[in-house]
């Protein structure tokens, strides 16, 4: 996967503002669901969704950043999460074991 990291808040509004669908993995460094999670979004991202580029945001290092999305997309915030974003907008949410590079290709 060739992630794309968010550090700060100017990372963040260049992810939400890019043209196309993105998608926003928000992890827990300190939960072993969260690591499981990651892992198997690793192993099963499809050639298909490599087009669509994914951002990075390590929730516990970067907590307001975590919190800033949840409220700028208005969704509830989950660790591990998984949001595909469009114009702006979340168009697909999903935590936990329902994080599968499956659903995101239904959403492309």
């Amino acid at each position: 996967m060739n992630w794309s990291y968010i550090e700060s808040d100017e990372d963040l509004q260049k992810a939400l503002s890019s043209s196309g669908k993105i998608a926003l993995f928000k992890h827990s460094t300190r939960c072993p669901v969260s690591s499981m999670a990651k892992n198997r979004l690793e192993k099963s991202w499809v050639e298909a969704t490599n087009e669509m580029p994914i951002y990075f945001l390590d929730l516990i290092k970067y907590r307001e950043l975590s919190n800033k999305i949840a409220r700028q997309l208005a969704i509830e915030h989950a660790s591990p999460q998984l949001i595909l974003v469009e114009e702006g907008k979340s168009i697909y949410d999903a935590s936990h074991n329902m994080i599968q590079s499956s659903e995101v290709v239904k959403h492309m």
